[in-house]
C-alpha cells in the first residue's frame, strides 16, 4: 500500500471531525497569540507582519501547536489531517520568512519579488510531495543524477540543497542587517549618510560571511574561490573597472561626507537635491520633479557645487531695465522695497539693488536678494518679485522700455533724391 493509499484509508477515519477541531484550535490559539502579542508593533515587521497572519510568527507557533498535537494524539489514533497540516504549515512559514524579510530588505524591488514567488511553487510542490509520500523518492531520484565537474562529481541533489541553504543563510543574513539597521543604527546614529554607509557595510559583510558559511555547508571547498577572485580582479582590471570606480566612489563620498542626502548640489547644469546615494550612483531630483542619475565616479573627480555644505542660503537676482529719464533713486527704492514681499528672503544680509549698466534700450538694475531655502524653489521667489516690480514701476509712472531700433536708409547715389 502506497503512503496516498495509507493517507486517503485514514481520511475515512470517524476520528478526522475530532482532528479538524484540534486543527482550528490550534489555529485560532496562534492567531490569538500574535493579535496580543502584536497589537502595538510596527506594521512592516517580519514576525507580525501588515495583518497577523501574513507575519512569521503566526505559521510558526501554528506549526508548533500542530506539531505538539499530533505527536500526542499519535497515540491514540490515526492523525491524517494533522499530517497534512504539518507539511503545509512548513511551506507556509517558509513563504511568509522570505516574503516578509525581501519585503523590508527590498521594499521596491522586481527580481526580490519574482524570487518570492518562484520560492512559493518550489514550496507548495514540495509540501504536495510530502503529503502524498514521493517526497524521498524524487529526492533519491535527484540523488542519482550527477554532473562531473572537473574530478569531482555533484549530484542534483547537492545543488538543490545548496542552493536552498544558500538562500536560508543570505535571508537570514538580510534579517539580521535590516534588524540592527532599525533597532540600532537609527538610535546611535543620527546623519543619515552615515547611517547609510554603515547599513550598507554591515549588509555587505552578513551577505559575505553568510554566503561563506552556506558553501561550507554544502561541501564547497572554499580555496577553489582562490581562482574565483583571480578571474574578478582581471575583469575589473579590464571591463568593470568604471563599475568599480563607481562603487568605490559611493562609499568615499558616504564617508567623507563631502555630498549629504538632502543637500542641494549643482552638477554640470543641473540642479537639486540630493535624495539618495547609492553604491553606484547619486540620486538627485530637481526642484520641477525631474530626476538625474549621477555615477558616483564623476561626484569624485570633477568639480560640483555644493550649495549646502557650509551655508544654505543662495544668492538671487533678477534684472529691471527702465527708461533714461527715470528717477534712478526712486527706482533703487522701489526695487528694495518690493523684494520684501516674499517672505523667503532675508533681511540679514539685507537685498540691494544696483545700477548694473547703461543699456542699449535703458537703465538696468540688478537687485540682489538672499534665500535660505533653496530646496523649496528659486523661480516662485522670482516670480512674486519680479510681479512686485511690475505693479509698483507702473503706479510710480516709471517707463518699462521694450527694445527700439532705428534704421537708417542709405539712397543710392545716381538716385534723384541723392543728386538734389
Amino acid at each position: 500500500m502506497t503512503e496516498l493509499d495509507k493517507l486517503l484509508r485514514d481520511l475515512a477515519q470517524p476520528g478526522v471531525p475530532a482532528e479538524l477541531g484540534v486543527l482550528a484550535a490550534c489555529l485560532v490559539l496562534a492567531f490569538g497569540v500574535c493579535w496580543l502579542a502584536g497589537r502595538h508593533q510596527a506594521k512592516d515587521s517580519i514576525w507580525f507582519g501588515r495583518a497577523v497572519v501574513d507575519g512569521l510568527l503566526f505559521p510558526l507557533l501554528s506549526l508548533v501547536l500542530t506539531y505538539t498535537a499530533r505527536n500526542v494524539l499519535d497515540d491514540y489514533q490515526a492523525v491524517p489531517v494533522l499530517r497534512i497540516a504539518v507539511p503545509v504549515l512548513v511551506s507556509l512559514a517558509g513563504i511568509r520568512f522570505l516574503a516578509r524579510v525581501f519585503t523590508v530588505a527590498f521594499p521596491a524591488s522586481g527580481l526580490a519579488r519574482l524570487v518570492e514567488r518562484l520560492f512559493s511553487w518550489l514550496a507548495w510542490i514540495a509540501a504536495v510531495l510530502w503529503i502524498v509520500g514521493l517526497l524521498p523518492d524524487v529526492m533519491k531520484e535527484m540523488d542519482a543524477i550527477q554532473f562531473v565537474l572537473g574530478k569531482s562529481k555533484i549530484s542534483l541533489l547537492n545543488l538543490v540543497e545548496g542552493v536552498l541553504w544558500s538562500g536560508v543563510v543570505l535571508v537570514l543574513a538580510l534579517w539580521i542587517s535590516a534588524a540592527l539597521e532599525k533597532r540600532i543604527l537609527t538610535e546611535t546614529v543620527a546623519d543619515l549618510s552615515l547611517r547609510k554607509v554603515a547599513g550598507n557595510a554591515l549588509r555587505a559583510v552578513l551577505l559575505l560571511v553568510g554566503l561563506l558559511f552556506a558553501l561550507s555547508a554544502v561541501g564547497v571547498d572554499l580555496t577553489a574561490l582562490s581562482v574565483l577572485g583571480g578571474a574578478l580582479g582581471v575583469g575589473l582590471g579590464f571591463g568593470l573597472q568604471k563599475l568599480a570606480a563607481n562603487y568605490v566612489s559611493g562609499f568615499v563620498i558616504l564617508f567623507e561626507r563631502s555630498l549629504r542626502i538632502g543637500d542641494t548640489v549643482r552638477v554640470d547644469s543641473f540642479e537639486g537635491t540630493v535624495m539618495d546615494i547609492k553604491t553606484r550612483y547619486t540620486l538627485i531630483r530637481a526642484a520641477n520633479g525631474r530626476e538625474s542619475i549621477v555615477p558616483n565616479e564623476k561626484l569624485i573627480t570633477e568639480r560640483i557645487e555644493n550649495l549646502s555644505l557650509a551655508d544654505s542660503r543662495v544668492l538671487l537676482s533678477t534684472d529691471v531695465a527702465v527708461g533714461y529719464d527715470s528717477d534712478v533713486d526712486e527706482v533703487v527704492r522701489i526695487l528694495e522695497q518690493c523684494v520684501l514681499v516674499s517672505p523667503r528672503v532675508l533681511k540679514d544680509p539685507a537685498p540691494g539693488a544696483r545700477l548694473a549698466k547703461f543699456g542699449a534700450d535703458g537703465l538696468e538694475f540688478q537687485l540682489l536678494f538672499w534665500i535660505e531655502d533653496p530646496e523649496n524653489g528659486q523661480l516662485n521667489v522670482r516670480s512674486d518679485i519680479n510681479m512686485a516690480i511690475l505693479k509698483a514701476l507702473r503706479a510710480a509712472g516709471i517707463d518699462i522700455p521694450w527694445p527700439q531700433r532705428v534704421v537708417h536708409l542709405k539712397a543710392p547715389a545716381d538716385s534723384p533724391a541723392a543728386t538734389s
